[in-house]
């Protein structure tokens, strides 16, 4: 499979409709434009299983780990090896196109990004939830810091982290089943 060209490994293979988001014919003609003048500007091969993993990325919606990836991409009957998909979200984060994130675990989180709007995350400690928010007050604190400090800021991360409400309910009703 490895000499497969870009437009035929993945165009042959679709992605499932569920737990997949809608997909953004054009957006994702560009993002693959982009991946394939990254490529090219590497001297890297345009493998038609690069371009069948960028496709189930901007498939998806919401955060995916490496595993979730491989394995939802196996069982849709797509070959592509682990070793591929790590080497190819390596440069995806590289070259702008997936955001990669470290929630607290040791398990990388990723997202696609190109033309995604900014936006920040709540992780709960105990069951690993992820919640995006978008907060305009946020930008308007990035631009006052970057003009008081003299910085132009190309981009923020902010994570914040606490326990969910489900996971507090639960506790609450664990502790309330236990007698005395």
């Amino acid at each position: 499979m490895g000499g497969s060209s870009e437009t035929g490994y993945a165009a042959k293979h679709t992605s499932s409709a569920a737990s997949q988001a809608t997909l953004n014919t054009d957006k994702l003609e560009e993002v693959r434009k982009l991946f394939t003048a990254h490529l090219e500007n590497k001297g890297l091969r345009k493998t038609g299983e690069r371009y069948a993993i960028l496709e189930e990325i901007y498939a998806r919606s919401g955060h995916f780990d490496v595993e979730e990836l491989y394995v939802g991409m196996k069982e849709r009957g797509l070959q592509v090896s682990r070793a591929t998909v790590y080497n190819t979200l390596d440069l995806l984060v590289e070259q702008g196109l997936v955001s990669k994130h470290q929630f607290g675990r040791n398990l990388a989180q990723y997202e696609k990004s190109y033309g995604y709007r900014q936006h920040d995350h709540v992780i709960c400690t105990e069951c690993h939830k992820v919640v995006e928010f978008c907060d305009p007050r946020i930008h308007g604190i990035q631009t006052m810091v970057g003009e008081l400090l003299n910085f132009h800021i190309l981009h923020h991360s902010l994570n914040l982290y606490g326990i969910c409400g489900d996971c507090r309910a639960q506790a609450a009703a664990r502790s309330s089943a236990t007698p005395a």
